[in-house]
């Protein structure tokens, strides 16, 4: 009997050991060059003025985009996105970490501010957290679930709160935080990024109006490398900068407590201001900048 319980573990161990190393293959397996198809379309509303109500056009789009592999340890994976935009033009994009069995998170409250929280070791054993950050690196949204293996398919889906994306907060008031439920599936030519969304209205008591749904399919299909080599160009003469801003985030995420941010000072979003900085400044001035954004309670 004794021996079958030390064949059990160590069978369990085993399993756990290759689930996680097939894991981080299905992470890695994001990054690369892709040319993708942004295809988003809003489903079933449910406004209390119908008649004045105007939902989202449906927007098809098209873009080549570099994921490139920043960070790349056993518990944590980190792969930022850069656009290539007309002859060339490189824009800093999305990132996006990958921690295992992470027990902290930042939920998002609609008001600019995110709820820090914490959970068991248990909640969420053998899960991956996805972290996303906007382009300025301040935090957008994150979630905890188990990347599936099964019948061929590779896949991990997870739902949680997030601001509205820029596709929407430029062109819309209306509601102030979009419940995402994110799949990403990892396929033969590259790897899916499905959507199923709620369009929330939130108000200070924590009581939510389902103002809409939308659906969102981006499909990313691998192409060779050299057609991002302009993005690689990039991302080695300006690492270091974002580097020092990812640092000062790092900070203000270790102090665990909730974080509530400005959306612009002088007309202009964090993007902006930190753009303005020289490729040189020092990690003193792009604190500065990145503080004056924080509201300290």
């Amino acid at each position: 009997m004794k021996n079958y319980f030390l064949f059990g573990a160590l069978f369990l161990s085993v399993s756990s050991f290759a689930q996680k190393l097939e894991d981080q293959k299905a992470i890695k397996a994001m990054c690369g060059c892709y040319e993708i198809q942004f295809n988003f379309a809003e489903t079933f509303n449910y406004p209390k003025d119908s008649i004045n109500y105007k939902p989202s056009k449906r927007k098809h789009e098209t873009a080549l985009e570099l994921a490139e592999l920043i960070e790349d340890e056993p518990g944590k994976k980190s792969i930022q996105h850069l656009l290539i935009v007309g002859n060339g033009m490189i824009v800093k994009h999305w990132r996006q970490d990958w921690l295992f069995e992470n027990t902290k998170f930042y939920d998002y409250n609609g008001f600019e501010d995110w709820k820090f929280k914490t959970v068991s070791k248990n909640d969420v054993a053998g899960q991956w957290t996805q972290k996303v950050y906007e382009v300025d690196d301040k935090p957008r949204y994150e979630g905890s679930a188990t990347w599936v293996h099964v019948d061929g398919r590779t896949y991990w889906e997870n739902t949680t709160n997030a601001p509205l994306p820029r596709r929407e907060y430029t062109q819309r008031s209306d509601y102030n935080v979009t419940k995402r439920t994110n799949v990403h599936e990892i396929i033969k030519k590259g790897w899916i990024h499905d959507q199923d969304n709620h369009k929330i209205c939130r108000d200070q008591k924590g009581t939510d109006y389902l103002l809409a749904q939308e659906k969102g399919h981006n499909i990313y299909t691998k192409v060779d490398d050299s057609k991002c080599e302009a993005a690689k160009k990039w991302w080695v003469e300006n690492n270091l900068f974002w580097n020092k801003v990812r640092e000062k985030w790092a900070i203000e995420f270790a102090k665990n407590k909730d974080i509530k941010l400005v959306t612009e000072l002088e007309g202009k979003p964090l993007y902006m201001h930190l753009q303005a900085l020289k490729n040189q400044a020092t990690q003193g001035e792009i604190n500065k900048v990145i503080d004056r954004f924080i509201i300290t309670k």
